[in-house]
């Protein structure tokens, strides 16, 4: 791997669907603005070949991607350990060896995010057993998973983050953190950081604004804050220290530096990938390789 600023062009697509209209649209957008990478999303029915081409015609490169599942008692495990493994392929086929791997949606969290609501210990013990099994196949098919912590799934907190972490250990599953995920649920990233500096391969940057903050004082569920304009801010122009961050990396780091802003904080998502490049330019451009 080699270090890139990347961007996930989450605002395009959230809200309008992950259809090749939009993708275009997003690529043309981020090529012009300077980016080089983004996060690996092979929409369905394209090939990787076709997709690898398509990213080209605009001078992009596929980033670190994400697996996501629910990890409950909703999944057929036969049918999500064969899903890890048609997706690890996939990934290799795009040069990629690692991916960051999620658990997202369990309803009382949407609707009360960021406060470890409703938590359920065997529903958290069958959660770190699932994940464990994904780990396994994904190692075994040459992808280093990272879990990447998000609001609204069963690893939320920083209780939950850590104890999924430790119950799997460094040789099956790597860190690869969202800043802003991380602090919404009242986590400190930059200790978690230290602490699983040496199982890093990977990271999303993204700030927050301090309107909803602390999460236990706000009021609206998970797309009601999310997409309010006043919870997810541009690098930089938050309160997260995102000097500090990038300063507990370890020294040896070797992923992507994925940019994230999942709803903009100014009026327009083109402008706000402006700005947020030209953030990482002065804070990454020196460190970056293209």
């Amino acid at each position: 791997m080699t270090r890139r600023i990347a961007a996930n062009p989450i605002p395009w697509w959230s809200q309008a669907g992950k259809t090749r209209e939009v993708f275009e649209d997003a690529f043309g957008s981020l090529s012009a603005i300077g980016f080089t990478a983004v996060k690996a999303d092979v929409p369905e029915g394209t090939t990787t070949a076709e997709y690898l081409d398509w990213l080209e015609g605009f001078g992009l490169v596929p980033s670190t991607g994400l697996f996501n599942s629910p990890l409950d008692d909703s999944v057929d495990v036969a049918e999500l350990l064969e899903s890890a493994r048609r997706f690890a392929g996939q990934q290799t086929a795009l040069g990629l060896d690692r991916t960051m791997l999620s658990s997202m949606s369990v309803p009382e969290r949407l609707q009360r995010p960021a406060v470890g609501a409703g938590f359920d210990r065997a529903r958290f013990d069958r959660a770190v057993e699932l994940a464990g099994r994904v780990c396994e196949v994904l190692r075994s098919e040459g992808i280093w998973p990272l879990h990447h912590s998000h609001v609204g799934g069963v690893f939320e907190t920083e209780a939950e983050v850590t104890g999924l972490l430790d119950a799997l250990g460094p040789g099956l599953l790597g860190f690869g953190p969202d800043t802003g995920h991380l602090a919404w649920a009242g986590a400190d990233p930059v200790a978690l950081l230290h602490r699983y500096a040496d199982r890093t391969g990977g990271i999303h940057l993204k700030d927050l604004h301090p309107d909803h903050l602390p999460a236990q004082d706000a009021e609206g569920d998970y797309r009601a804050l999310s997409t309010s304009g006043r919870l997810w801010a541009e690098p930089g122009r938050g309160v997260l220290d995102l000097r500090a961050v990038l300063a507990a990396l370890s020294d040896d780091y070797d992923g992507d530096w994925t940019i994230e802003v999942d709803f903009p904080s100014v009026g327009d998502v083109v402008e706000s990938h402006r700005l947020s490049f030209a953030w990482a330019e002065e804070v990454l451009g020196a460190v970056a390789v293209a």
